[in-house]
């Protein structure tokens, strides 16, 4: 069985989110809620719950793409802190939270998930959102 071949995003990710583009190991995604510059890494392998279910090569890897995604969220402008989770706990599948976290954003200091309803982009701004994260990644 190819695990990559099998790979289908779980549907309420696929819900709230934006694709961004597809890296070695995952697919990136932009969060919709325009409060916070967010992005999701999924590895792009059917049936992984938890970070240890990637191989060791993988998850070398999977950290490269953090740095990946922290380098673009980068480009949208500075922030405070760089928040990272994989929770797992409503949506097994196992992704990653990269999220740049300004000291007034709508949820600061706590966690941007379960924070009130999102914000969903107006059209003009995800385009650019998403065209400024597409050109911060290496080629």
């Amino acid at each position: 069985m190819n695990a990559a071949a099998d790979f289908a995003l779980d549907p309420r990710l696929a819900a709230d989110t934006q694709p961004v583009a597809d890296l070695p190991l995952s697919r990136l995604l932009l969060m919709d809620d325009a409060r916070y510059g967010w992005l999701v890494l999924v590895p792009r392998r059917a049936g992984l719950r938890e970070l240890a279910d990637l191989s060791r090569a993988d998850q070398h890897r999977l950290l490269d793409e953090i740095e990946i995604a922290r380098t673009a969220l980068a480009a949208l402008g500075p922030y405070d802190k760089l928040n990272l989770g994989a929770l797992g706990n409503v949506v097994e599948q196992l992704h990653v939270h990269v999220i740049a976290r300004h000291r007034d954003d709508a949820a600061w200091p706590g966690p941007v998930w379960g924070h009130s309803p999102r914000l969903a982009h107006a059209a003009g701004a995800l385009a650019e959102r998403l065209q400024r994260l597409r050109g911060a990644l290496p080629p």
